[in-house]
């Protein structure tokens, strides 16, 4: 069967991200992961060293692409890479302010930076906002922070001169809840039938 394509997942052993590379290799696409742990399903694995910094990182990401494509491009790069913390100004706001900030800031800086260097023209450009960041979130600033950052992202690179491939389409996805285990593990009294399933995000 003829490959479909060619797509770049950052976040790739995560539960969303598990999720999108099981659904990409069911429809026969070469598919990298971008993680901290290796994802099996996947073609490529790139892992990242927890604590090396974002000029490394993305350092790291970039050649191991470059080499993993040999002069072919790709289709898609899928950014589901995040996480969640709490906080207010009085409560681990620096702390939980620099985790979010790299868990969905820099994987949605490095996954522009792999866009502009090896995305098709036409490719696709999707990084994963919240809806909660559309307004002030003073019980969780670093996230709502960071968020705002990933929509502020999205809106430059679907613009003109952002240094992506000619008519490339970006977008955010902008979740309330997922039905994840983490999410199930730390809020077991919520009612789940009103948290959006992995697999509708993943399809």
């Amino acid at each position: 069967m003829a490959q479909t394509g060619r797509v770049v997942v950052y976040g790739g052993r995560g539960a969303l991200g598990s999720k999108c590379i099981s659904v990409l290799k069911a429809k026969n696409f070469w598919v990298g992961s971008i993680d901290l742990n290796e994802n099996a399903e996947a073609d490529l694995n790139i892992v990242l060293e927890k604590d090396s910094d974002l000029v490394q990182q993305e350092s790291t990401v970039l050649e191991a692409v470059r080499q993993a494509l040999n002069g072919s491009k790709l289709d898609a790069v899928i950014c589901v890479a995040g996480g969640w913390a709490g906080g207010n100004a009085a409560k681990d706001l620096i702390k939980n302010s620099d985790l979010m900030w790299r868990q969905s800031v820099w994987s949605s800086l490095i996954s522009a930076s792999v866009a502009a260097q090896h995305l098709k023209d036409g490719g696709l450009v999707t990084l994963t906002g919240a809806k909660a960041a559309l307004e002030g979130t003073p019980g969780m600033i670093g996230y709502g922070m960071a968020k705002s950052a990933v929509h502020h992202l999205t809106k430059s690179l679907a613009g003109a001169n952002s240094g992506l491939p000619a008519d490339s389409l970006v977008v955010a996805i902008l979740p309330i809840t997922l039905d994840t285990p983490m999410n199930r593990k730390w809020m077991p009294k919520a009612d789940f039938t009103t948290w959006t399933p992995l697999e509708f995000i993943a399809e």
